[in-house]
């Protein structure tokens, strides 16, 4: 029990079971110690004999055996009705120590029985019979231990007097295990409440995992129902619960300002009134010796509304176990933000942090990037700027949900670590993904300037007029659009530290399409033709040109999916690579037949040239997804064998 933290929130009430609890504790080591005190005494009058190392009873009181033994071992007389022993110092002030924590209970239940009794502890340490010092008068020793008939007080009387008193108040504070949780002097009304609350608490207690905390008790005091619980081992991390019929107030107190406003957004289904996080002092609670606390008044129209926030609140409290541990480490790879969000999806989904606290946490994903991703994130890089934000929350995620399953059905640490890692790679493997679908982007520019070339023929081949201006500007400004995708591309490829074949697929799309934006621009140059020969042969050639494009676009898309090990994408991604290899064998083809028809045909210089020029355009932007084809057959061939 946090008594410090109690009293300051002036729930004192609560303090009187546990009290008492820890003074009959108290009264078991002391009685230990001041038979050390004569077993040490015994031993230094005759070494000789066997000394009692009184191991059975410090163990039942929950006393270090070993040190016990070494005072009395080492035990032996120094002249002058005195003894010396190792450790006899210590052992004196524990005395002292326990003495005073047995005051302190019969004082929370009786204050004028433990004014008197602090009262002839000070007269036992004011004549001197509790100086701590590793040597110790004989006759010392008789006066604190010793019980005589005549009136002259001693330590062991007030010690029997003591218990005696600490015995009447724990007959008054009966207790009783209910769901759980230790109750005592409840109503019959108040046993619902409880029980709700612990059935929250049970629901999730599992995920603390071996971590200490969560212990619970509940009285009736002052009309109403008190429940606290201690949550984990932090001095200031309580929380108590009022409960009059069906009004609750539940007292949050917290060394960490952000965990305090964590707690507070798992109730936003309910329509409770919290206080603002006020900032208290209290010596010896927190780094700063302070605390925060926060109150929330929460009405319901019945029972069940009660039951069901008091069931909330006692399923929340799993969750506030190391969560600012959690928070710190989940820091090093998103953003603080971004970190506090997947806490609270945890907490939501009732999946948590401690199972990944405990399986290790930043050496479980430390391990993954090493073993699943060397080359992708650099020392000291955040997840999140490896993989995106979006895809850095899913993984961290998805992390957190497989501790936690793996810890509850009892899987091995290295099962764990095989499906992060496995799950690292997948999210690797879309970030490659989404870089190919900006390429894919780059080559349907590609498609709409040769396809603007190819209607810009067809209306010559037609007779019409044709915008030859419109061809250039338009041309122009997809070329313009399609370097800047290809710049900022390569610039994520550079960041992410993706796959060179990406980058390689880049620079040969981003090629194909400056030779396409020459074609067009030649095209407008071109004096209009009227030999049905030569114009059927540059729309054919136009059109092997679109079906490139159409052949390395669906090819990539295809080939994005091959990671998931779909069988049947890899053989239409290898398909494709085989149509742009026979486009540009065909495109070789036309553009041969078209310079033939113009050495045969007698055309002027610039018809000459320009046609020419405009089909050798095309012809080199196959030679390009040609080459683009090669590497991504490359591409594939690495997601095959992985």
């Amino acid at each position: 029990m946090k008594t410090q933290i109690i009293r300051e929130l002036g729930q004192g009430d609560m303090l009187l079971p546990s009290l008492v609890a820890e003074g009959l504790a108290a009264n078991d080591r002391i009685k230990v110690r001041m038979s050390a005190l004569q077993a040490a005494h015994q031993h230094a009058e005759a070494p000789d004999r066997p000394a009692n190392e009184l191991a059975v009873e410090s163990r039942a009181a929950g006393i270090a055996p070993a040190a016990i033994a070494t005072l009395i071992a080492g035990a032996h007389l120094i002249g002058g009705g005195r003894l010396a022993a190792p450790n006899l110092a210590k052992l004196m002030k524990e005395i002292q120590d326990d003495a005073a924590t047995m005051i302190r209970a019969v004082s929370a239940g009786a204050p004028a029985d433990g004014e008197k009794a602090n009262a002839r502890l000070n007269a036992i340490r004011g004549a001197g019979l509790l100086e701590t010092s590793n040597e110790i008068e004989i006759a010392r020793i008789a006066r604190l231990t010793g019980v005589t008939e005549t009136e002259a007080d001693s330590l062991h009387r007030l010690v029997m007097d003591l218990h005696k008193q600490l015995n009447r108040l724990a007959a008054n504070c009966s207790e009783e295990i209910l769901s759980g949780a230790h109750v005592f002097g409840l109503h019959a009304e108040d046993r619902g409440a409880v029980e709700s609350f612990m059935k929250g608490l049970n629901e999730t207690r599992a995920l603390k995992f071996n971590h200490p905390g969560l212990d619970t008790m509940a009285t009736r005091s002052g009309g109403r129902l008190l429940i606290q619980n201690d949550i984990g081992t932090t001095d200031a991390h309580v929380v108590v619960i009022a409960v009059k019929k069906n009004a609750i107030t539940v007292t949050y107190t917290d060394v960490h300002f952000a965990r305090a406003k964590f707690f507070i957004s798992l109730f936003d289904r309910f329509e409770a009134n919290w206080s603002g996080l006020d900032r208290h002092a209290a010596v010896g609670l927190g780094e700063d010796n302070s605390f925060y606390l926060i109150t929330c008044q929460y009405q319901a129209s019945h029972a069940s509304g009660r039951n069901e926030f008091l069931a909330a609140v006692g399923a929340a409290l799993v969750f506030l176990i190391d969560w600012n541990k959690a928070r710190k480490l989940l820091r090093t790879w998103v953003t603080k933000d971004d970190a506090t969000r997947i806490l609270e999806w945890a907490a939501r989904n009732r999946i948590g942090h401690r199972s990944f606290l405990e399986l290790g946490g930043n050496e479980l994903l430390g391990s993954a990037v090493r073993n699943a991703a060397p080359t992708r994130i650099g020392f000291g890089e955040r997840l999140d700027q490896a993989l995106g934000r979006s895809a850095a929350i899913d993984f961290l995620k998805a992390a957190l949900r497989a501790s936690t399953d793996a810890l509850l059905e009892g899987r091995s640490v290295r099962m764990v670590r095989d499906q992060i890692e496995a799950d690292l790679v997948r999210h690797f493997e879309r970030v490659d993904g989404a870089l190919l679908a900006v390429v894919i982007r780059q080559i349907g520019l590609a498609h709409d300037i040769v396809a603007a070339v190819s209607r810009h023929i067809a209306a010559l081949q037609a007779g019409l007029p044709a915008d030859r201006k419109e061809l250039t500007r338009r041309c122009g400004h997809i070329e313009q659009k399609a370097d800047r995708i290809a710049l900022e591309t390569r610039k994520e490829v550079s960041r992410l530290n993706a796959r060179p074949t990406i980058g390689q697929l880049i620079d040969r799309a981003e090629e194909a399409i400056d030779e396409f934006e020459q074609a067009g621009f030649i095209a407008s140059l071109m004096p209009d033709l009227t030999d049905e020969a030569l114009l059927a042969a540059l729309v054919e050639l136009c059109t092997i040109g679109l079906m490139a494009t159409e052949a390395a676009a669906t090819g990539l898309a295809a080939a994005t999916d091959v990671p998931e090990g779909r069988r049947a994408d890899s053989e239409d991604a290898l398909s494709a690579v085989t149509r742009l290899i026979d486009a540009e064998h065909a495109a070789d083809s036309r553009e041969r037949a078209i310079t033939a028809l113009v050495f045969s045909g007698g055309f002027d210089v610039a018809t000459s040239l320009s046609v020419l020029e405009l089909a050798r355009a095309i012809e080199r932007a196959t030679d390009r997804f040609a080459g683009f084809g090669h590497l991504l057959r490359r591409h594939i061939m690495i997601d095959l064998a992985a």
